[in-house]
């Protein structure tokens, strides 16, 4: 049975490792293959290790676990924008897993908190333009996507992500 909780700095380590192959996986051809061949872990460890150890007041990262194997993980920041809300940074699901809701309970999980923390606020993520199929698995949850941005690749670069909101947050509970 998934279970579902907040990740401690023991989780850094699985976490990273899930992120960086996430990032393998879903963008190649869109990020740099020095980067995703090279540093992507190194520079993943780093993230987590500090998200981890020394965690800014409005994140919240949760886990879904089996049998002590890590199948998933979201990451978000309570009201980080004045207008779209919270962020939701990162949600990853290990690619054998995905299709069993591990991804729609996380991102849940996260709604809930963001509500509990400032239920006025939305909550709002970006998705590369090239990512169709989070694309497609956001907007079945309600998401709309608001607008395009040009983000800084890790690694060097630059790609075009939209932003996709939920106004209403609600909607997600």
């Amino acid at each position: 049975m998934i279970t579902y909780r907040e990740a401690t700095l023991i989780d850094a380590e699985a976490i990273a490792q899930l992120h960086s192959r996430s990032w393998q996986q879903n963008y190649r051809g869109i990020w740099t293959d020095d980067f995703l061949d090279g540093p992507v872990l190194a520079n993943r460890r780093a993230v987590w290790h500090e998200r981890l150890d020394n965690p800014v007041l409005n994140q919240l990262v949760i886990v879904a676990e089996e049998a002590g194997l890590l199948y998933g993980f979201a990451c978000a920041y309570a009201g980080d924008n004045a207008l779209w809300g919270t962020l939701l940074d990162n949600l990853h699901v290990v690619s054998n897993q995905k299709g069993k809701g591990i991804g729609t309970q996380l991102l849940k999980s996260a709604a809930r908190w963001s509500y509990s923390q400032n239920p006025d606020l939305g909550l709002y993520l970006w998705v590369l333009t090239q990512n169709t199929s989070a694309q497609q698995f956001y907007q079945s949850l309600g998401a709309v996507n608001q607008d395009v941005l040009s983000h800084e690749n890790p690694g060097g670069g630059a790609s075009d992500a939209y932003r996709y909101v939920w106004t209403d947050i609600k909607t997600l509970l």
